[in-house]
This record gives C-alpha cells, structure tokens and sequence, in this order.
C-alpha cells in the first residue's frame, strides 16, 4: 500500500514586523487591549511590491532546501490562499513558472483559514491513487490586502507569511487520515461579501474588507475544532495522551487555549506562534510546524494532530506521522 507522509518543511515570513505599538499609532487600540484578547503581539505585513505568490515562491525554496529536492522533482502543487496574485492563472500555475516546473497538475484551493487542511487532503489523495508521487503544498496569503485598517475589530488580528510542505510517497504511513467539513449557513459571520461577480465596485474602489462576527466566530470555532480533533483521534484509536504535539490554526490564542483545554492536552503540547505571526490565514498551520520542526521540537516519529477553521465555515483536521 502507498501512503502518503511529510518529508520536509518551509516558510517566510515578510521583513516587515508591525507590533501592537505600531498599531496603536494607527488605530484606536493599546498593545494591552490586543494581547489580553488575542495573545498577538507582532504580525508581518507585506510590502506594495510583494504578492502571495512571492512569498509561497521563498516558502517552496525553503522546504526543497530543506529536502535537498530539486523543483524538477515535483509532480504537484497545491496552493490554499484567499488572496491570490490576480484572478488567473492560479498562484499555484505562477509559482509553478517561477520554479520551472512544466507538465504537473498545479492549482489553488479556496477554503481561508482551513484552506491548508483542504490542500492537504487532496495531496494526500493524489498520491494514495498513484496520481503524484511528490506533491508541494502550500498555504500562502498576503491577507493585509483584505484589511481595513481602520477597523480595530479585525486589523489587530491578521498578519501575511507563507508555509510549504512537501509531502511524497511512502511504504509507511505519514499522513494517517484527514478529515474535513464545511456549513455555509453560517457565510455572514466571516467574510468579505464581494467579488468579481457580486459588487465589484467595491472591489474596484478599494472597500474590499474582511467582516467578522468575533463573538459567533469563536463559540462556532471552538466547538467545530473540539469535534474534528475528536474525530482524527477516534478514526486511529487514540486518545489525546499519545499526541505528542497538536498544531491548530493559529486565530488567536483564546481560540487555542479553549480548544486545547476542552480536548484536555496540555499548553506544552501545543505550537503556537500566533504571538509573533498573527493569524496568518491559511500560512498558519504550515508555518507553525515549520517553524517546530527547525526549533527541535518536533521530531522524526512524532504523532501530530493538525486542524484548522475558517470562513465559509470550512474546517478540517489531519492526524499524522512526522
């Protein structure tokens, strides 16, 4: 049997570090009010020049370096963003150029803050079917873009960043299972309602901006991360003891810190890097484990449960190997 398992991992965060103190110079907040309720004290904003698909361009180099795999090598890429560099071709077809890579399946996946949990998913498939044997995933957003700076509720909260994995075929298991869900009902309490096709002057005149319900947000995402971690574990036949590190979206660390004491797994178990990232969109989850595989802590054989929760609501989980 062919399984599917995570041999290396990347990332890049833009040079460009806002604190809160930056922040208060900008809007009505304090670096107090935003890190007693989100637990964020940097976020990395990209610069005019910089797009989605330059920085999944250093995330991608990152985990080939890391592999010592040349780009030739892959034989797929995903990319999970909600801000993509234009409306086609996809970032993932950018990125593919830019890489010189040609013949591969390369496309983009839409489902926000659990977009990496979706692009995971369908790699691990792609190569479980013998229809890729190396696939590049990725999880990239320059979400400032989406932003109104001028709205304290959401403009404390998100930062831009890149995180890549390359995942390969294995006779061991890596990737064990995933699983993913989606409710639409609840569309209005995270969005930006515009498009192309549904009131573009907004788009055109630069009022395209992220709209956020916190208070529904976080009951719904609480409750939504408990029960798909729930899942993962019981469709392997373990407990939350034999986890040795759960890496969930990183939205904020109230979101985190509930979700982990209702699971039961101890704080020290957890990665979490939303105090130096933000909430980096669908970059957080790959960007956590990057950044956990190059400190040392996570290591070769570690059982790690992943999951994410975004817009839509989508949302997913993923128990694997490493």
């Amino acid at each position: 049997m062919t399984y599917a398992r995570i041999v290396s991992t990347g990332s890049y965060l833009p040079s460009n570090r806002v604190s809160n103190h930056d922040l208060e110079k900008m809007v009505d907040t304090s670096h107090e009010w935003i890190l007693s309720r989100t637990g964020i004290e940097n976020r990395h904003i990209a610069e005019d020049h910089e797009s989605t698909s330059d920085l999944a361009e250093k995330a991608a180099i990152s985990a080939l370096e890391a592999a010592n795999l040349s780009p030739d090598s892959i034989d797929l890429i995903v990319i999970a963003t909600t801000t993509a560099d234009q409306v086609f071709p996809s970032s993932a077809c950018l990125l593919q150029d830019r890489l010189g890579i040609k013949g591969c399946p390369a496309f983009d996946v839409q489902a926000v803050c659990a977009g990496f949990m979706y692009a995971l998913d369908i790699a691990e498939k792609f190569i479980r079917t013998a229809s890729a044997t190396r696939a590049l995933v990725i999880g990239a957003e320059t979400f400032s873009r989406i932003i109104d700076w001028k709205d304290r509720s959401t403009c404390v909260l998100f930062g831009d960043g890149a995180g890549a994995i390359i995942v390969e075929a294995s006779d061991t298991p890596g990737i064990h299972t995933t699983h993913l869900h989606a409710d639409g009902q609840y569309k209005d309490l995270l969005s930006v309602p515009v498009g192309v096709s549904k009131n573009f002057n907004k788009v055109v005149n630069g009022s395209a901006f992220t709209q956020m319900q916190g208070g529904e947000v976080f009951r719904i995402a609480v409750k939504c991360m408990e029960k798909v971690a729930e899942e993962a574990l019981e469709a392997n036949g373990v407990d939350i003891d034999s986890v040795d590190w759960m890496i969930p979206h990183q939205a904020n660390m109230r979101i985190i810190t509930a979700t982990a004491k209702r699971l039961g797994i101890p704080m020290s178990k957890v990665i979490v890097t939303v105090n130096q990232h933000g909430n980096t969109s669908a970059a957080s989850i790959p960007l956590a484990f990057d950044v956990a595989v190059r400190d040392g802590r996570i290591k070769p054989g570690d059982r790690i449960l992943i999951e994410g929760f975004g817009g839509g609501f989508t949302w997913g989980a993923a128990f694997l190997t490493y």
